[in-house]
């Protein structure tokens, strides 16, 4: 009897002090969870009107998490879209250009009507008619410099993960468990799809391409900005006060390194020579807006020493074979991946998607249509021509892919021509100095030459250019069926359109 009491006791007492454990980890993720918000609300912008606070604040963590977790980061994008459409609806339809992206989405219903397929056009208007509304929203929603700034940290900062991801997929044979894809969105496939080419979180490698640029670039832009303020501090009056740069922002700084060598690193390893092409242009872009000779003549002499490997003269191009690796001219030469399927070839894919849109100029197939009409006639299954303007050509016909390519152009030339004339439309944050003696003589490009030390007017080129690329990029291919790429390209855009409405709309 009092052996059964005591050992009831004891079981009480080992009870007890489980639940004393389980209450005590209770409390840790409960303090926790509500550091980790705290943190996080620290981190987050103020916007500069208090009533699209909440729906920025949704749209900032959905970004962050947007690459990794793409569920979740869509319903922060979304509550940020819904948030601002709520507040500024009036605003927003009134702006003449979205009055545009309507007038395309109805043209582009109407070629779904007469689609061969219309099932597949239908669902075809997936990849365009939400982004209209995407650009609608985030357009308002984003309007100063100091957002930009803050977005494209934040896509700096998500692109860790995939980096981190691409490498382990890569060379350490990493993989992704199939039963958590329907939680992630993504598997990791070892050694990359295709193999041989580092695919990260996408389903493929071109994919993963076109992000790491964007990243890449936006990246560089937020260095190139680091770069410039510890210059000005370096040759600042040695007796001033403070130092212009904090230990946070120095921390950041080192943050950029890793990252801008990161995305550099992992560009490689897609094996996409439209993304070395692209990180090329913009290195030198980048390079030309600051006035950086030395890196210039790097850069040039590098591609040069690769371009002269693949396609040069037998005795120059057969001793730069010896030192420069066959990954890069093998793959330029298309040597890496010969005797492929007249069907598999680029060229074939174009000349097939500008004959479909010559029998049907004007509403062309419908949208989603190339793939069983390519596959009927080639008996080889792809999913786009590799081009998107082909595409939107063959399967929306020549009057809706004008529209389109005008809508876009039109807010690309409303930005390079905020971009020239900066000053006028926003305050400069540091005083405009004489161009240094290090800059490219003789460059009388307004775009290039004024307000050379603004960091405002940097992050805005950083976003141009990224843009610019990702459109460069879709002359050769096709990125908007993958959900993340398409959703950042244009909320880059609308950030793009955003600056522009507060900084020439508002003072015409």
């Amino acid at each position: 009897m009092r052996l059964g009491i005591s050992i009831a006791i004891l079981d009480f007492g080992f009870w007890i002090e489980e639940l004393g454990v389980w209450v005590n980890i209770k409390k840790t993720w409960k303090l926790a969870a509500k550091q980790t918000a705290k943190n996080l609300k620290s981190r987050l912008q103020k916007h500069p009107d208090s009533g699209l606070q909440i729906p920025w604040n949704f749209a900032q963590i959905g970004v962050l998490i947007f690459p990794t977790i793409p569920i979740l980061g869509a319903l922060g994008i979304f509550l940020g879209l819904i948030g601002t459409c709520q507040q500024k609806f009036r605003q927003i339809t009134r702006r003449p250009l979205n009055r545009g992206f309507a007038i395309l989405s109805v043209l582009l219903v109407i070629t779904a009507i007469f689609a061969n397929n219309r099932i597949e056009a239908f669902l075809g208007l997936c990849n365009f008619l939400p982004f209209f509304i995407l650009f609608a929203a985030f357009s308002r929603l984003i309007e100063t410099p100091a957002q930009l700034r803050q977005l494209s940290s934040i896509i700096a900062i998500s692109s860790i993960p995939v980096i981190i991801l691409g490498l382990g997929q890569q060379f350490l044979g990493w993989s992704g468990i199939d039963l958590l894809q329907p939680v992630f969105g993504w598997v990791l496939e070892p050694t990359g799809n295709p193999p041989g080419r580092m695919a990260s979180v996408f389903m493929y490698a071109n994919i993963l391409a076109c992000y790491l640029t964007i990243a890449f670039i936006l990246a560089l832009g937020l260095w190139m900005e680091g770069f410039r303020r510890k210059k000005e501090a370096g040759s600042s009056a040695t007796d001033s006060v403070t130092d212009i740069t904090d230990s946070s922002t120095s921390h950041f700084d080192y943050f950029l390194n890793f990252v801008v060598v990161g995305n550099a690193v992992c560009l490689i390893f897609t094996n996409s020579r439209n993304a070395w092409g692209l990180a090329v242009l913009a290195s030198v872009a980048f390079a030309v807006y600051a006035g950086w000779k030395k890196l210039l003549a790097v850069v040039f002499s590098a591609v040069g020493a690769v371009f002269l490997s693949a396609f040069g003269p037998q005795p120059v191009r057969q001793y730069l074979r010896t030192i420069i690796p066959a990954f890069f001219w093998a793959r330029l030469t298309d040597e890496m991946f010969p005797n492929r399927p007249t069907a598999t070839l680029r060229t074939t894919q174009w000349q097939f998607a500008w004959s479909m849109a010559q029998q049907r100029p004007w509403t062309g197939w419908g949208l989603r249509n190339f793939t069983p009409l390519y596959q009927d006639r080639m008996h080889e299954w792809l999913g786009h021509p590799h081009s998107l303007i082909l595409m939107l050509t063959a399967e929306t016909g020549i009057p809706v892919t004008l529209c389109f390519l005008g809508l876009v152009g039109w807010i690309l030339a409303r930005g390079v021509l905020l971009l020239m004339n900066w000053r006028s439309h926003f305050p400069v944050d540091i005083q405009q100095q004489e161009i240094e003696e290090n800059a490219i003589s003789n460059i009388t490009n307004q775009v290039i030459c004024q307000d050379v030390n603004s960091g405002d007017r940097l992050i805005f080129f950083s976003y141009l250019l990224a843009f610019a690329a990702c459109t460069l990029f879709n002359t050769v291919d096709v990125t908007l069926f993958d959900f993340r790429v398409n959703t950042i390209s244009w909320l880059l855009l609308a950030a793009i359109w955003g600056v522009c409405e507060e900084g020439i709309g508002h003072r015409e």
